[in-house]
């Protein structure tokens, strides 16, 4: 069948999130980096269909290609793995530990931003022909959503900083049903339809991603966006990644974790011999 139901690939997640966690140091910043990298020129790419074209649903609709081919190829984002690895400590799988989780996490985040950063640089480069022109209507409109989402919440102080993290868990939320949806199909048009849906949803509705913004917010200082470094940080990078912890764990993983695996145990049938 080309459908897994629910028990099988609630254990595919649980299998995914321990090879995760035991895989060397070396494979994992390589697949961060290439998810981050792969990731933030399909930001690029949507962007500039939204801008060209004045429709910016266009742009979400076409922005899923990115993941889809990231997790094809078997790179590794921070919203998924955030979902993937507790569920195997939970799961209490041979030689899954905290602190191998969180080796995890630190690894793919440091790989996802090199990646990210990377692509940032080069499109600042291609926009400005080597940084001697002006970034144009694409660079112009990163540099604007840069300052509008650190400065534009920063202005709201604490209820500000709040929205950031709520954003970041419904993104999450999203992004991490996209990674279980991959799971539901066995075949390649099966894995990017389940893919599709949610991530044309989280980037339409403007939900904050960690990774994506890895790549949005160092792209709108290098092309002129009027916000530092510590703006990025605070007022957005740190409550998204905090508010993509919390909802890719506890509305996707917990709830099917719980559901499927914890309470769904085979019942042990007694026979009786007559």
């Amino acid at each position: 069948m080309a459908y897994l139901v629910p028990s099988e690939f609630v254990t595919k997640m649980v299998d995914a999130g321990e090879s995760k966690i035991h895989m060397s140091t070396r494979d994992t910043l390589i697949r961060a980096y290439m998810a981050g990298a792969i990731l933030a020129l399909a930001a690029v790419f949507a962007i500039t269909i939204a801008v060209e074209t004045g429709v910016f649903l266009i742009g979400a609709i076409l922005f899923p290609v990115g993941f889809c081919m990231l997790y094809l190829m078997g790179f590794d984002l921070l919203t998924g793995v955030f979902v993937l690895t507790p569920l195997a400590w939970l799961d209490r799988r041979p030689g899954v530990t905290v602190n191998g989780i969180l080796r995890n996490w630190g690894l793919v985040f440091i790989g996802n931003f090199a990646g990210a950063l990377t692509v940032a640089v080069m499109m600042a480069f291609v926009f400005t022909y080597g940084f001697n022109t002006d970034p144009g209507a694409v660079g112009a409109k990163i540099a604007s959503v840069g300052e509008a989402r650190t400065l534009g919440y920063a202005e709201y102080g604490a209820a500000g900083w709040i929205t950031i993290f709520l954003r970041g868990m419904l993104c999450n939320w999203m992004v991490s049903m996209g990674v279980v949806g991959a799971m539901i199909s066995t075949t390649v048009s099966g894995k990017v339809i389940a893919m599709w849906m949610p991530i044309m949803l989280f980037f339409f509705m403007g939900f904050e991603h960690s990774v994506v913004n890895m790549f949005l917010f160092p792209s709108g200082i290098i092309m002129g966006g009027d916000f530092s470094i510590m703006d990025y940080l605070i007022w957005n990078e740190i409550p998204t990644v905090l508010g993509n912890l919390v909802g890719g764990l506890a509305f996707t993983g917990l709830t099917l974790y719980t559901t499927h695996i914890r309470t769904g145990k085979k019942r042990t049938v007694q026979t009786v011999s007559v």
